[in-house]
């Protein structure tokens, strides 16, 4: 399943986003954005952000919590610079163009990792999380919030036929709560803290993993 999205793909369909992502996903996903904010805020330290987008997490960040914010798309990044200047967001310390399976921080350099909707839309999510672990301090938190595709029911069944649409925007609909289950044994050096219900309608999950 790795191949069926591609890193361009990805970078392309934000980069079309960039100019109306706020207006159109901003109270979509406003739970799961201030639910994994709060979760690196009680860590503190320096987190980094990954898939900042235009930086609408910014502002819900407390002043005290050093942000590193990385993106595949520039043009999505170039929206959170302007919040930064215009909101003198002085606790944001790098915005960067960065692919989220090769990030260029050292090992054990995060207090926390925040991926907000990004699994889904990355072509290796398995590596793209190795990754997460590795720029991770041990006791540190990968905090997440994705959609999990159902098992089940009418909803597998309308995420089955979303998706197509849904790769279009950049990520796919019918990921399995088992593939995280399998990274997580597969990778040996984390545990699973919580696995958290989201709005809406618990199609979302919030989930943390603690490294060892």
């Amino acid at each position: 399943m790795a191949g069926d999205i591609d890193r361009a793909g990805v970078a392309k369909a934000y980069g079309r986003w960039a100019p109306i992502y706020d207006m159109v996903f901003g109270k979509v996903f406003d739970e799961g954005r201030r639910s994994t904010i709060a979760e690196a805020d009680r860590i503190g330290g320096r987190v980094l952000d990954v898939g900042i987008g235009t930086g609408l997490s910014l502002l819900d960040y407390a002043r005290t919590t050093k942000i590193c914010g990385v993106d595949i798309s520039e043009p999505m990044l170039r929206r959170a610079h302007e919040r930064v200047r215009k909101h003198n967001l002085t606790n944001v310390e790098t915005l960067a163009v960065m692919d989220a399976k090769h990030l260029a921080f050292p090992d054990n350099h995060f207090d926390a990792v925040v991926a907000q909707y990004v699994i889904t839309a990355v072509p290796d999510p398995e590596a793209t999380l190795d990754d997460f672990i590795r720029v991770l301090k041990p006791g540190g938190e990968l905090i997440l919030v994705n959609h999990i595709g159902a098992e089940s029911g009418p909803r597998k069944l309308f995420e089955l036929a979303f998706a197509p649409l849904a790769r279009r925007l950049g990520w796919r609909p019918e990921f399995p709560w088992a593939r995280l289950v399998n990274w997580a044994k597969g990778h040996g050096g984390v545990s699973l803290a919580e696995r958290r219900p989201m709005a809406p309608m618990g199609h979302f999950s919030l989930i943390r993993y603690v490294k060892g």
